[in-house]
């Protein structure tokens, strides 16, 4: 069952009010969608975007019923503004960013988003990727070795990041590297031994390199927030939940410049962990960072 993470923080601080426009940009099963349609009441409307198809036809099954407006729309959240331009919504009132890949992408998706199965090597959220798709097993066949040893360290933070690159390379030349149990294979040749049985898998920081590359998630989620800014009423607020260092600091970064403005107001200073039992209960959400600010 998908368990929606820092759900009750994220509903007490958004403070969804009857009758608000509210956009989940990141809808994936709809476990926070679901909650702010009850807040929403019955003259409320959501909106939900994904840029996953696959997702979204899931995400509608699971809001079923629920009383308030629903909108949903197949794209990435980098396009905001121009989703609600097409669908004639002029502001929303709340806007929330559940950052990072829903469960289902590593557990169903058959895309390559986990070393833990033998999968085609894509990482990409498009559910049906054609030949103009950028995948994983594109960067890792084609690109330069200073160019791969470049993005694993600048969004894997990995510091083997230059092992890692001439590994993959030289391993290339032999044969393609296809799936990701070929890349695992690759990355643990190029690792030393205590690194293999380290807290973190060995390869996890390589993955989540290819991934954010794959998808450009840093660049969207910076198109992301200020195309919600833009569209944000004022008295209106945006919520994130971050899982990684560096989603953490482009949202932070974005919420101190609209601050330092004038623009913003931060509704909480630090940005809000898990507890230690939603922790036990949900270890995905160990990582999570929630972060609000409001428009003034």
């Amino acid at each position: 069952m998908h368990v929606p993470v820092l759900l009750q923080s994220t509903i007490e601080l958004l403070q969804v009010k009857k009758g608000d426009k509210v956009m989940d940009v990141t809808l994936g099963l709809a476990g926070h969608a679901r909650e702010l349609a009850k807040q929403l009441g019955k003259t409320g409307l959501l909106i939900g975007l994904d840029a996953d198809a696959s997702l979204l036809a899931k995400a509608k099954e699971n809001l079923r019923g629920v009383s308030c407006e629903t909108i949903f729309i197949n794209t990435n959240f980098r396009n905001i503004k121009l989703a609600l331009d097409e669908v004639g919504v002029a502001e929303v009132d709340k806007v929330l960013f559940d950052l990072g890949l829903n469960s289902e992408h590593f557990d169903s998706s058959g895309r390559g988003f986990t070393f833990q199965k033998d999968e085609p090597l894509l990482m990409t959220l498009i559910a049906n990727p054609n030949e103009n798709t950028l995948t994983a097993r594109e960067i890792v066949n084609t690109w330069a070795e200073e160019s791969l040893a470049d993005i694993i360290y600048g969004y894997g933070e990995e510091r083997l990041s230059r092992r890692i690159a001439r590994a993959i390379v030289e391993a290339r030349q032999k044969k393609p590297i296809e799936t990701t149990l070929d890349l695992v294979e690759v990355i643990k040749g190029a690792m030393p031994t205590g690194r293999l049985h380290g807290k973190t898998h060995f390869a996890t920081k390589t993955f989540q390199a290819l991934r954010i590359t794959v998808n450009d998630e840093i660049g969207a989620l910076k198109e992301g927030l200020a195309g919600a800014w833009q569209k944000l009423s004022h008295g209106g607020r945006v919520a994130a939940i971050s899982f990684h260092s560096l989603e953490a600091r482009t949202v932070k970064n974005f919420f101190k410049e609209k601050v330092a403005s004038g623009e913003g107001r931060l509704i909480n200073k630090k940005a809000i962990g898990p507890s230690r039992e939603e922790e036990l209960a949900n270890p995905r959400s160990r990582s999570a960072q929630l972060r609000v600010i409001e428009k003034i």
